[in-house]
C-alpha cells in the first residue's frame, strides 16, 4: 500500500463524512484546510478509517497528528503489521 493511494482512498471518506465532493486531500492537507473538519468530526474520520483499514489509532497518535500525511503513514505501517 502506498501513501497516494491511502490518501485517495482517505478523500472519499472525508468527502462522505463532510458531505463534499470537491474535498481533495493531500499529505499537507489539515482541518485548518477543510472546512467543517471540526474536533466531532475529526472523531467520525478516525472511526471511519479505523473500521476501512481494520486497525485501531493510539489517543497519542491521534493527538500527534499534523497532518493527512502523517495519518496516513501510521495507516501503511498498522496495516503492514496486521
Amino acid at each position: 500500500m502506498e501513501i497516494n493511494e491511502v490518501i485517495s482512498e482517505m478523500t472519499k471518506i472525508w468527502q462522505n463524512i463532510l458531505d463534499d465532493d470537491a474535498i481533495e486531500l493531500k499529505s499537507e492537507t489539515t482541518a485548518k484546510d477543510v472546512e467543517g473538519w471540526d474536533s466531532l468530526t475529526n472523531i467520525q474520520l478516525i472511526v471511519a478509517a479505523e473500521k476501512k483499514y481494520k486497525i485501531r489509532f493510539s489517543a497519542s497518535e491521534i493527538m500527534n497528528f499534523a497532518n493527512v500525511g502523517e495519518m496516513a503513514e501510521t495507516i501503511i505501517r498498522k496495516s503492514a503489521n496486521a
